[in-house]
């Protein structure tokens, strides 16, 4: 059983999908072992415990120095026995000792098809407007192992969606999490769990 720890900054409805799609069993072989946010407000805490699900704020601005953050953040995850951490919108820089530790063990959803409109500064509704000044017919979500750069890791999953002449930067981010997020998420987790992808190079093969 693949042990699942979710990392969220904000409502948690990637999450969300990650929980109905277990509960559902469009995802087999896991579970939720923990989540993690760095807001103690966030919405995702409660939807969390909604599901008795271990649900944890840990937040930089609560340790003296970063280094003693990403200490606790690393000593959490293993606390709970986390095979692989699932970013989920969460708006922390991941350290460098998390990543070696879990070296193509953490996936982050990207909300554009990379490698467009990702990269530094480019998150949540910023690429949604970046999208539309640019003009492009076509934007979607990409599932991606996260290493030290950004937005730099193997991709696993894509899933293109159109761009509609009346979008405004919230209609098409809503469109992505329901057309493309809320699926590719969650089966990359699923192909994960199984034993289904490979990693060889900076391409994922699937099998």
């Amino acid at each position: 059983m693949l042990k699942v720890g979710v990392l969220v900054s904000g409502g948690g409805t990637n999450l969300q999908a990650i929980i109905d799609k277990i509960e559902d069993k469009k995802i087999t072989n896991a579970m939720i072992s923990v989540v993690i946010s760095n807001n103690a407000n966030a919405y995702a805490l409660e939807r969390a415990r909604k599901h008795n699900i271990e649900a944890i704020c840990l937040s930089p601005k609560c340790y003296e120095t970063r280094d003693q953050f990403n200490e606790a953040l690393l000593t959490t995850l293993k606390k709970y026995e986390v095979d692989l951490v699932v970013l989920a919108g969460f708006l922390v820089i991941i350290p460098e000792c998390v990543i070696h530790e879990y070296e193509n063990k953490i996936i982050n959803i990207h909300p554009s098809l990379i490698p467009s409109f990702c990269g530094t500064g480019y998150y949540g509704l910023k690429v949604h407007e970046a999208v539309l000044e640019r003009g492009v017919k076509v934007t979607g979500a990409t599932v991606h192992f996260v290493d030290t750069g950004t937005d730099t890791g193997p991709i696993i999953l894509q899933k293109a969606v159109e761009v509609k002449e009346d979008d405004t930067s919230k209609t098409l981010q809503q469109r992505v999490m329901e057309e493309a997020e809320w699926n590719i998420l969650p089966e990359a987790i699923h192909l994960i769990a199984n034993n289904k992808i490979s990693v060889i190079g900076n391409k994922v093969k699937k099998s």
